[in-house]
């Protein structure tokens, strides 16, 4: 890999942070219990590691505060917005998943 200093690195993994929420902020059609079943993370995970990393610098940001900085708008608008009913199939991959990690 090539030698990058730490700022550049960190604009990098920034930008493509930045990426990664663009592109999922355009798939509302993706749920999170979807990606939380293939993946093991969802978009809550990410606004979630988002605080923490506010967090860890002395940023003092709310469970909300950070959802909506993911998000780009509150989280309650959103899942009235685009999140549906998880369905049983779902719902079962979810638990199974969980009891995997066990």
């Amino acid at each position: 890999m090539t030698d990058l200093d730490k700022a550049t690195q960190t604009e990098l993994e920034a930008a493509a942070f930045r990426v990664l929420r663009d592109h999922l902020a355009e798939r509302t059609d993706v749920q999170n219990i979807d990606m939380m079943n293939l993946a093991g993370f969802c978009r809550n995970c990410l606004s979630r590691w988002y605080g923490e990393a506010a967090a860890e610098r002395g940023i003092n940001m709310t469970k909300d505060e950070a959802r909506e900085a993911f998000y780009g708008m509150a989280y309650s608008e959103w899942r009235d917005r685009y999140q549906t009913e998880a369905n049983d199939n779902q719902k079962a991959a979810f638990e199974q998943a969980a009891a995997a990690e066990k």
